[in-house]
């Protein structure tokens, strides 16, 4: 397959979620087609891959994390022949793709649970997922206490089916867990991959990968949290490193969704014979202050220095409230379990610290990934609430807002109906939607587009070295990386001095009177 090479360790990924980014068919639902009239754009962005959000055959219960069928695209979003084309005719552009795969479950309706339904109890189609009689004296009660992982749902993961059996189910009952002690399972995934690298793909982001493997027992987590019977268990290495051999064999690379809190268990799953990488989510995560950033940056930093890992750097996803939003808030970090409707925030100021966000991302040594709307600056919509669709809401009880907030479809042009996504969007955009159109952004040099454009553009003026934090003021975040280049950042309350310098590269706001950096403001220099 030719030479290797490590693009991926220093690249800009840009996470493409299909069903919201542009709508080629006009029927209010993005797809492949739209996708690929928009390729000029990314190309001009300057990204170096694509990651697609699960693009196949699904039900849709969770947004296409319920897939029922890898070798095939979902019709919403087009064919299997458009999906190569797509793949081709980015890669003509110098662009990679990246497709999700969703180890833990599948959907209710692929074909593998279907027939284990059909099976019945004791079957060895049920031996694929995770059957099992219930407790109490009828078999009316759940096989074990796990709980749920759409944070703050009550909502049992066990579903009991007519004949008596239950099921495991993490997420929603749509999504049945599956049994990764099985060999046909692990063979089935390295088929997957091996279908789509076949295809051009060049990477496969990992969703919850460390949730695959289960204690055989299904123990109730009360009585044996250590260790724990369904997080990060050491069954899971092997698995990886299996498909590692795969991976290799086309020159691809993994990018994991593992939370952990432990450093050192995280960095096993980037030891050099299993992932390439994964989502640093203590960054995505922390606050808008000095100390708790660098206090991130350094940790992730040095948790990937034993395994030689580059690190990666996200500040939203599809999961999480836009960085715009969240900035303008008065407690700037995020966790699911405090999200509620109704919070304010002062979208000037997430604007102002969103772009400040973007140049410090930018110049961390590693990958970074840019979901889709952040380099238009788009905040969270407020969904009205008979138009949401996400369950995490549902299951929440109507509490949480879920994440549709961050899903909504694209602006590109100001002066098109429905500032020209495509057809009535699947999700209401706000009215002032058109105020964040592409086009409109591309004419002004001053908007969060052309700031992206430029600083993904001069980003290699930073080099491939290490971080060096050089002394500043309290507030002040100062660091340079190679070849004399600094990144400077204000989180202080008052202007902050800059330092000598020969050149001032890029700034995501203008100066004070005096050539100060104010608050909540970044620039880079050449030193």
């Amino acid at each position: 397959m030719g030479q290797p090479t490590e693009w991926w360790r220093s690249a800009v990924i840009y996470q493409v979620y299909v069903r919201s980014f542009a709508d080629g068919d006009g029927d209010g639902t993005g797809d492949l087609a739209g996708v690929r009239a928009r390729l000029p754009y990314l190309a001009e962005l300057g990204v170096d891959a694509l990651w697609f959000s699960p693009w196949y055959l699904s039900p849709m219960k969770d947004g296409g994390y319920d897939v029922a069928d890898y070798r095939a695209i979902d019709p919403a979003f087009g064919t299997l022949a458009e999906a190569e084309k797509l793949i081709a005719e980015a890669r003509e552009l110098g662009i990679r793709t990246i497709v999700d795969i969703v180890p833990n479950h599948v959907s209710d309706q692929h074909p593998w649970f279907r027939a284990a339904l059909r099976a019945g109890p004791g079957s060895p189609e049920r031996e694929l997922f995770h059957f099992r009689p219930g407790r109490g004296e009828q078999g009316e009660l759940p096989p074990n206490d796990w709980p749920s992982q759409f944070v703050g749902s009550a909502e049992p993961v066990w579903t009991r089916l007519p004949d008596g059996d239950w099921y495991l189910h993490l997420f929603t009952p749509q999504q049945p867990d599956l049994n990764w002690a099985h060999p046909a399972v692990r063979q089935e995934h390295e088929d997957v991959l091996r279908f789509w690298f076949e295809g051009g793909v060049a990477g496969v982001r990992i969703d919850s990968a460390a949730l695959l493997a289960k204690d055989p027992e299904l123990p109730d987590l009360a009585l044996h949290p250590d260790p724990h019977p369904f997080v990060d268990r050491d069954e899971l290495h092997d698995i990886y490193r299996s498909w590692r051999a795969v991976a290799d064999e086309y020159d691809a690379v993994f990018v994991g969704e593992v939370w952990l809190p432990d450093t050192e268990r995280f960095a096993r799953y980037l030891r050099p014979d299993e992932l390439h990488t994964a989502f640093n989510f203590s960054f995505l995560t922390c606050p808008w202050e000095a100390g708790r950033l660098r206090t991130s940056i350094d940790t992730t930093l040095a948790e990937h220095a034993p395994v030689g890992a580059p690190a990666t750097w996200v500040l939203c996803n599809h999961d999480i409230t836009r960085t715009v939003t969240r900035y303008g808030r008065t407690d700037t970090g995020f966790d699911f379990a405090a999200k509620a409707f109704g919070t304010p925030t002062d979208l000037a100021l997430g604007t102002r610290r969103a772009r400040a966000a973007a140049l410090l991302t930018l110049a961390l040594p590693g990958a970074v990934y840019v979901y889709q709307g952040e380099e238009l600056g788009l905040p969270e919509a407020d969904i009205p609430r008979d138009r949401i669709e996400d369950p995490m809401h549902f299951r929440s009880g109507g509490t949480d807002p879920g994440r549709d907030g961050c899903r909504v479809p694209l602006p590109w042009a100001a002066g098109e109906p429905h500032a020209g996504f495509g057809g009535e969007p699947w999700l209401p955009q706000p009215a002032d939607w058109a105020s964040y159109a592409a086009d409109r952004q591309a004419l002004d040099p001053g908007s969060m587009l052309s700031l992206y454009r430029e600083a993904v553009r001069i980003r290699p003026v930073f080099g491939d070295g290490p971080l060096t934090w050089l002394p500043a003021p309290e507030g002040v975040l100062v660091f340079t990386r190679a070849q004399g280049s600094l990144c400077v950042v204000n989180l202080a309350d008052s202007p902050a001095d800059i330092p000598s310098h020969t050149q001032l590269l890029l700034a995501s706001g203008p100066l004070d009177p005096r050539g100060r950096l104010p608050k909540d403001t970044a620039v880079w220099l050449h030193g």
